[in-house]
């Protein structure tokens, strides 16, 4: 007789249990290669001690352009470099035309809106919203026009400052997001509104919460952190408190509706929703106007601000650069009017500046995660319905098939020998494919206008010498955005 009979059993129970872990950690056949992960964990301790996004392109050296991390339980195909995000996202458009179910959208969008739905949700709200955009920017009076406009304001701000130093986050955050409430909410915010400001604040503190550990780590493991308390439920009291703010205004456009003269995208959508009451399949209803008035306010302005604000400080630490652009300003503008959209053409070291700004900042750097609409076949191999797919952004903006030194900030990225601008494919900080950021028109005239008018109208300056500005973002984990910086604002005449 046995002494401990139970020593047998106990050591099947864990042969059992290594075999479950072992086999639960295997990458699923077809996928790309990658580290072997471990049960559970997957592969974050390969990716511990230095920002995602470096660590990623670590394991690129080793696998290749195209392999698999696992984020947590969750197998991740990175896709790195321009030719293998095109492939992915333009060649085979549809197979990698889903936007990937993440769990702080499945919690905030709940698949409802724009930004992050999918199927006909997403097919019909982006067409309508292309549409209702479109028609309200450019019926009464040109989305030009409205850009100058709120120029005007910010200049005056600016020109207040009286050349002191100044953090230009707010001024620049809150002009921007005037032209897209103006689409949006049907009227911009004066510069002290409270209202503005808590919106704004909002925003940006849910930019910064995606670097937070704690949203990381909800984001890997929502099961186990989801009914906890936790500094990670902020980002989701944030959301819904602006999700209040726009049923308010709402309610505001519900009281005072005119079918016949719909003055911004909330009334073009509540008729939409008058028309199709009674469907009971329609995609008018009141949670899919929330959120999507939600998505093209963050869309409408907080990357472009973000941009804006990294861009005033890589001139400030490359000033031969802005005074080129002034010079060429100077020569084609002039300083009695405000520049132009047409002006662009004729200003093709400026064109090729703004476009050198968005490529080395790259605000969007691990691009917003893409899902397999069905078993996709890919350079031989195959992602499953419903992959989680990454097309790495920065390595894209930051090849150097495409762009030499790409480390290096040089306008003559986009410039050809004859200092003529020059296309360039991989330039992609919308993104490409079908999921396409859809207000890259209104951004671009945005950051051509913006730039163009300060540096027409003031000198730029740092209280510290442009050595000592440091340019180190001030958090890289979804988005980026510029360290907090002075800068004077001094009216050239």
């Amino acid at each position: 007789m046995e002494p401990w009979p139970w020593i047998s059993s106990l050591l099947l129970v864990l042969l059992a249990l290594i075999l479950l872990l072992l086999l639960w950690g295997r990458v699923p056949g077809g996928l790309p290669p990658g580290p072997q992960p471990l049960p559970l964990l997957g592969n974050l301790l390969q990716l511990r001690g230095q920002p995602l996004l470096c660590s990623l392109l670590r394991l690129r050296e080793r696998y290749g352009p195209v392999f698999t991390v696992h984020l947590g339980p969750r197998p991740v195909v990175m896709l790195c470099g321009y030719t293998a995000v095109k492939e992915a996202l333009v060649d085979q458009a549809d197979d990698f035309g889903a936007r990937a179910e993440m769990p702080m959208t499945q919690r905030t969008s709940k698949g409802c809106g724009i930004a992050f739905s999918n199927g006909e949700t997403w097919k019909q709200l982006r067409r309508f919203a292309l549409s209702a955009l479109r028609d309200l920017g450019m019926g009464r009076r040109s989305i030009e026009e409205q850009i100058q406009e709120e120029l005007g304001h910010l200049l005056g701000e600016l020109r207040q400052t009286g050349g002191a130093p100044v953090d230009p986050t707010f001024l620049l955050h809150r002009s921007v997001a005037n032209i897209i409430c103006s689409m949006v909410f049907g009227e911009g915010f004066d510069y002290s509104d409270s209202e503005l400001q808590e919106l704004l604040d909002l925003t940006q503190e849910n930019a910064r919460r995606l670097d937070n550990i704690w949203v990381q780590l909800y984001a890997l493991f929502p099961w186990l952190l989801g009914p906890l308390p936790g500094p990670h439920n902020r980002l989701f009291e944030n959301f819904d408190e602006q999700k209040r703010y726009v049923a308010r205004v709402v309610r505001k456009h519900e009281d005072t509706l005119e079918p016949a003269a719909p003055r911004d995208y909330i009334d073009t959508f509540l008729i939409r929703m008058q028309q199709e009451e009674g469907d009971p399949s329609t995609q008018f209803h009141r949670e899919n106007l929330l959120v999507s008035a939600l998505d093209l306010f963050f869309a409408g302005s907080e990357t472009t601000s973000s941009t804006l604000r990294y861009g005033l400080l890589l001139l400030l630490k490359y000033p031969h650069v802005a005074e080129r652009v002034q010079e060429e300003i100077q020569a084609v503008v002039g300083p009695s009017r405000l520049p132009c959209g047409e002006d662009r053409q004729r200003m093709p070291y400026t064109d090729a500046t703004i476009h050198e700004i968005q490529r080395f900042i790259d605000i969007v750097p691990l691009g917003v995660p893409r899902m397999t609409t069905r078993d996709a076949h890919f350079r031989g191999y195959v992602m499953p319905k419903g992959t989680t797919v990454f097309p790495l952004l920065n390595s894209v903006l930051h090849d150097p098939a495409w762009f030499p030194d790409p480390e290096t900030f040089d306008p003559a990225h986009f410039l050809d020998d004859k200092g003529r601008f020059r296309r360039n494919a991989a330039f992609v900080p919308f993104s490409a494919g079908k999921r396409a950021c859809p207000g890259e028109g209104l951004a671009r005239t945005e950051l051509f206008l913006f730039f163009t008018s300060v540096l027409q109208r003031f000198a730029i300056a740092s209280p510290v010498g442009a050595k000592e500005l440091d340019i180190t973002p001030e958090h890289s984990g979804f988005g980026k955005a510029p360290p907090r910086y002075q800068v004077c604002f001094t009216p050239r005449w």
